[in-house]
């Protein structure tokens, strides 16, 4: 069967997974993590890459990326890869793939999506159990976005920065999203875009997406998120109504 060709718009998030071969580990210890965190850093910056959020698994990884040039994405996950797998191999006398075959990646529509996306990467160790609150786990981008820890990794997104005005509000808010449960419907929604290589929007959204290929997608089954610009929605959270 032909490999799905991807969909890479300049400017558009896109959610990326990639799973350890045949779903073992590939993070064994503090140092695994920094030296991937640091050739991502590089990838990102040397192939037009804006990483606006990430969770770094045991067994996998979640990023959420713009692409600056239409194969940006691509360039990056291979230079990363690459990087990565030589240093574990040679860390841990090893041999042969890291990864199991090519990352999956979901084009997102970023005024529904976005912000659940941040929600469903970051909130993966919790929902993992392998910690209570996303802050008390270190290798996700939630320490830079609820809490203000420095991270020179991040580029905030645009409809991030617009929760609030300065920086402490913003946190505050973008901490009080973290109250309420995922919508089971948009996690679903989430999880068949990412296997099925699917943009992640509504009907308008993956119209212009057609437009854009020149090819008919097929639809997907939308389920019910909080938007952006939802004020009510975010200011209920904030004040717990």
């Amino acid at each position: 069967m032909p490999r799905r060709p991807r969909v890479n718009l300049i400017g558009h998030p896109q959610h990326i997974v990639q799973r350890g071969h045949n779903r073992t580990a590939c993070f064994f210890s503090d140092e695994d993590y920094h030296c991937y965190l640091h050739w991502l850093k590089d990838a990102a910056a040397k192939y037009g890459c804006d990483i606006h959020a990430y969770a770094l698994m045991t067994n996998h990884v979640h990023l959420l990326v713009s692409p600056r040039q239409a194969d940006s994405i691509t360039w990056m996950m291979q230079s990363l890869g690459r990087h990565y797998a030589q240093y574990l191999n040679r860390t841990y006398k090893r041999s042969g793939s890291v990864w199991e075959g090519r990352f999956k990646a979901s084009v997102i529509q970023a005024e529904d999506y976005l912000l659940t996306c941040y929600r469903y990467i970051e909130l993966n160790p919790v929902t993992a159990n392998m910690v209570d609150d996303p802050a008390d786990y270190r290798w996700t981008s939630y320490r830079w976005h609820g809490l203000g820890e420095t991270n020179p990794l991040i580029t905030d997104h645009p409809l991030y920065l617009a929760l609030a005005i300065n920086a402490e509000e913003r946190r505050s808010v973008y901490r009080a999203l973290f109250r309420a449960h995922l919508d089971e419907a948009a996690v679903a929604d989430i999880r068949k875009a990412l296997n099925h290589g699917q943009p992640l929007g509504n009907e308008r959204f993956r119209e212009e997406m057609e437009a854009a290929l020149g090819k008919r997608l097929k639809p997907m089954r939308q389920g019910r998120r909080a938007k952006v610009g939802d004020v009510e929605s975010v200011d209920q959270l904030v004040l717990g109504l």
